[in-house]
């Protein structure tokens, strides 16, 4: 299977800049995940396509400040480091630009000395792990410092940095955020509770293994990295009795969807865990757990669109594509979304 047949035309100005005024004004694409059959809507309506048989899950991490441009304390370089996984002990894997200019036993500087990161190892890839130094809580610090690390496509700056943050955001360590969970507002949610709609969460903290993009020939040649992940006792005892009683599990985006098999195909069921994944989805893998998916629309060639199609089949995908351009349909981060639901004929 090639990367190639990833690909779709997309005009440029239906990339998304700024998210819409009301989260769920979006437009929403329904298709059918066996037929391919499409309808169309607006996502505060997605109340209209579940009901109580449906269990939704969410993933509730939140995204970190994680992109800071510092300078080189000997050269006065600027460097741009963006925030990718706490290894703990205050070290952290980050992706570094440019990483030629970083050896081991660089530091930078950040806000004229209020954070220093000195360079331990350099990795493949632009990825370097630094020892942060810093007095006070971290935080607080990258609150001050660091910019919200919006996709290289969006070209508008965000006034608004809650709007690259979920309504239910709540465990920090993202370095991007679950776009699909964006159209959500608090009101829709409880909305969904009234209708006695379950909706549990998991978390999985956003890395470089969701948004590296494929830069192979061949998928199956594709290295995914790691990226950390959580499901309390609870909410994993709650979830098989959902599978018991033959509930549809709606997976609200590509993250939530990697925690859910990950853990799935680990052991049969859903049980409690604090782990990393690399779990690499693409056409020919079985899903085990996931029933029906809301996500957005992803980037061409990407593992997203892979894990998309291979959730229902590359050509109903391919297609809903085509027609989402057609329709003038919003694409990526701040774009519109699409509800591929479990066919009940």
């Amino acid at each position: 299977m090639k990367t190639a047949d990833f690909d779709y035309y997309l005009p440029e100005e239906l990339i998304a800049q700024t998210p819409l005024k009301n989260r769920d004004e979006s437009k929403l694409l329904i298709m059918d995940r066996t037929t391919g059959e499409i309808t169309h809507d607006i996502f505060s309506n997605i109340i209209n396509y579940i009901d109580e048989n449906d269990v939704l899950v969410f993933n509730d991490t939140k995204v970190i400040p994680a992109r800071l441009i510092g300078v080189k304390s000997d050269t006065k370089a600027v460097i741009e480091v963006l925030l990718l996984k706490d290894l703990g002990n205050n070290i952290w894997e980050c992706l570094t630009k440019p990483a030629k200019r970083v050896h081991i036993g660089s530091l930078i500087s950040f806000g004229d000395g209020k954070l220093t990161m000195e360079c331990i190892e350099k990795l493949d890839e632009g990825i370097t792990r630094f020892k942060l130094i810093y007095n006070g809580i971290l935080m607080e610090i990258l609150d001050e410092l660091g910019t919200m690390p919006l996709p290289p496509y969006i070209h508008e700056k965000l006034k608004d940095k809650d709007r690259y943050q979920t309504v239910y955001a709540k465990n920090v360590g993202s370095a991007a955020a679950p776009t699909a969970g964006l159209h959500f507002t608090k009101e829709l949610i409880e909305k969904i509770k009234e209708k006695n709609i379950e909706c549990y969460f998991v978390t999985l903290h956003v890395g470089l293994g969701t948004f590296r993009p494929v830069n192979v020939e061949d998928v199956d040649k594709h290295v995914m990295h790691s990226e950390e992940y959580y499901m309390s006792d609870s909410v994993a005892k709650k979830l098989n009795d959902a599978k018991k009683m033959g509930k549809n599990i709606i997976s609200v985006g590509t993250t939530t969807t990697r925690v859910l098999e990950s853990i799935y195909t680990k052991y049969n069921k859903f049980v409690e865990c604090h782990e990393e994944t690399n779990i690499f989805i693409y056409p020919g893998y079985k899903f085990k757990a996931v029933d029906s998916l809301i996500t957005n629309f992803h980037l061409p060639k990407s593992t997203l669109i892979m894990l998309v199609s291979a959730f229902s089949t590359k050509e109903n995908v391919m297609n809903a594509y085509k027609i989402a351009v057609e329709n003038k349909y919003r694409f990526f981060s701040f774009g519109d979304s699409m509800f591929i639901k479990k066919s009940r004929k």
